[in-house]
Formats: structure tokens, C-alpha cells, sequence
């Protein structure tokens, strides 16, 4: 039997990726290319400069990705959520390719990916996610729990109402004037910090299992503004603990309630070492089994969009019309 292989394409945000999976399970290659030096002088993502940056890398990354002679059987991309600018960009690469290849195009949602890439080895090879679960979508963009009973069957129980975690470390990053991207400069802050030196809120919204983290970087804000002699180690320690506890508490409070033993979180933060930590040990005394995705394999990449096509195209979903949506919800497709 021949090989299949499929492209995917990741242009939702800052990042521009190519990936090739090789018969739903291989990962061929993954190739990003990282816009943080572009952003980095705006403490932000400028989303006209992060088009354009698209624009002029996207050829040479889908050239990069592609190993010598090997022609994809489907081209994927990510059709939302994200910057209007980027996800046209990858679509318009998408269609392109389907064209010059004669391959089926299928547009996936980027949440969706950001779940299955916890299937992702050290070996870039896959280990399936045990059903059902509770999945924490979180990045600097999103915030969302759902309750996922299997692939394409995924019920949305809460999300921010404001800022996202990834977004609310980069901001308390910019008032302390640290670097950017925000979170990892805050976490190496915090190593040599108490994160007991300030009681920062903990946004739990009894009742929900929603979020809002706007109050917590407001809290910091005050903090400084009250506040002459400041420890920056201390504050971040302080800041992230609040983050951390409020982030694991919804996740593990969602699990209890819908009694599943499985966890899954994806997405920059995910990349977080007190959150893995936390969540890992907080749901083990729950006879819980929580999962993160690799590192690695944690921010925006194309690896992640050609393994949720390949899952859709194993469930029979790619049919319907392609469109691209900034606001795009997950939601059930199976």
C-alpha cells in the first residue's frame, strides 16, 4: 500500500509552519519560523506585521517542510481562530498547493490541534489520548476547558472572558519591563522568588468554568503603583502562583464533575514548569492521569494541523466548504 502524506499549514498568529505526516502517524519534518524578533519592539503581536511576514516566508517553509520528491496526498490548514491576515495567507498557500498537487484541501481548527498534539513522542511519533477527557487549551491567545468524549465530540464548558493566560503574562511582563514573549521571562523571574510574598487574587468564578485573568494583571498593576520597594522575582513568583492555582483548580473541578480520569493540556503555557508540576501532582491525588504536550510541541506548528486533518479525514469529515474564521468555536463535527 502507498504512503499518504499530508501537508499541513500554521499561519493562524506569529508563527509560519510547514509539517509532513507521513500515514497519520510519522511526523516527516516541522518547520517554524518564529516572528518574535519581529514583534518583540511592540511587547506584542502587530497583526499587519505579522501578515506580511506570512506572506514572505510561507514559500520557503512550505519548500523547507517537504522532503525531495514526495508528493502530499491532502493539504491542510488552519481556518481559525487567529488573525484574519495570517489565516488568509495560509489558506490562499492551501488552495494553492491543492491545485498544483491535485490534493483535497481541509481546513482544521487550530484549538483542535493544539489538543491532539499532546498524541506527539519525544519521538515525534504518536501515543493516542485515552477517552474521554477534560482538555486546557492554553496559550496567548486562549483559555478553554472542554469536555472531549472522543475525536470530533468535544462540548465547550468554559473559556476568558477577557484576557488569556498566555496574554496576561505578557502583559505583567511589559509593566515590569521584562522581554518578550512574556511567560518564559516571568517563570525564570519567579525561580528566585516567593510566590507566598503576595496574596494575588484567584479568579475562581464559583459556578462556572470560565475565566478572567484582567483582575489579577490589574492586581499587579496596583501593586507597583502602592508600592516604592518591590521585589520583581517576588512579584512574578507571586503572580504566577495565582495563574497556576486558578488554572488547575477549573481543570481539575471540570474532571471531578464529569468524572473522567483523564487530562489533557495543550498550548504555549502548557510549556510552563509550575503548571505541568501542579497539575500533575494535584491530579494524581485525584487518581487522575494528566497529560501535557511536549514542550516542543506546545506553541503554534503545522505538525499539529496535519494531525488533526488526518483525523478528520479518518472520521470522514472533510466535506463541506472551506471558509476561514477569526472567531472560529471548536465544536462537535463527528
Amino acid at each position: 500500500m502507498a504512503d499518504t502524506y499530508i501537508l499541513g499549514i500554521e499561519t493562524t498568529c506569529d508563527e509560519t509552519s510547514a509539517a509532513l505526516l507521513k500515514n497519520s502517524a510519522e511526523l516527516v519534518s516541522n518547520v517554524v519560523y518564529s516572528q518574535v524578533d519581529i514583534h518583540k519592539k511592540y511587547a506584542g503581536v502587530v497583526p499587519e506585521l505579522a501578515s506580511r511576514a506570512h506572506a514572505a516566508k510561507i514559500a520557503g517553509v512550505v519548500k523547507a517542510a517537504l522532503a525531495e520528491g514526495i508528493k502530499p496526498n491532502y493539504i491542510a490548514f488552519a481556518n481559525g481562530p487567529g488573525l484574519p491576515g495570517g489565516l488568509l495567507v495560509g489558506r490562499v498557500a492551501a488552495e494553492t498547493l491543492g491545485v498544483l498537487y491535485n490534493a483535497p484541501v481541509v481546513g482544521v481548527n487550530h484549538l483542535e490541534g493544539h489538543l491532539l498534539a499532546c498524541e506527539f513522542t519525544g519521538g515525534h511519533n504518536l501515543a493516542p489520548l485515552d477517552f474521554p477527557l477534560i482538555t486546557l487549551i492554553v496559550s496567548g491567545g486562549h483559555t478553554e476547558l472542554w469536555h472531549v468524549q472522543g475525536i470530533g465530540l468535544y462540548k465547550l464548558l468554559g473559556r476568558t472572558r477577557d484576557d488569556a493566560a498566555g496574554e496576561a503574562f505578557d502583559k505583567v511582563a511589559k509593566l515590569l519591563g521584562l522581554g518578550y514573549p512574556g511567560g518564559p521571562e516571568v517563570s525564570k523571574q519567579a525561580l528566585a522568588g516567593n510566590a507566598e510574598a503576595i496574596n494575588f487574587p484567584r479568579p475562581y468564578m464559583p459556578g462556572t468554568f470560565e475565566f478572567s485573568f484582567s483582575g489579577i494583571k490589574t492586581a499587579v498593576s496596583y501593586y507597583l503603583r502602592d508600592n516604592k520597594n518591590i521585589s520583581i522575582p517576588d512579584i512574578c513568583a507571586s503572580f504566577q502562583a495565582a495563574m497556576v492555582d486558578t488554572l488547575v483548580k477549573k481543570t481539575i473541578d471540570a474532571a471531578k464533575k464529569y468524572k473522567v480520569k483523564n487530562i489533557a493540556v495543550g498550548g504555549g503555557v502548557a510549556a510552563n514548569t509550575m503548571l505541568r508540576e501542579r497539575m500533575i501532582e494535584t491530579a494524581a491525588r485525584q487518581g487522575i492521569n494528566a497529560r501535557f504536550v511536549m514542550r516542543q510541541m506546545s506553541s503554534d506548528n503545522a505538525a499539529m494541523i496535519a494531525l488533526a486533518a488526518a483525523k478528520k479525514i479518518e472520521h470522514g469529515a472533510t466535506g463541506g466548504k472551506i471558509s476561514i474564521n477569526p472567531n472560529m468555536k471548536i465544536r462537535s463535527w463527528a
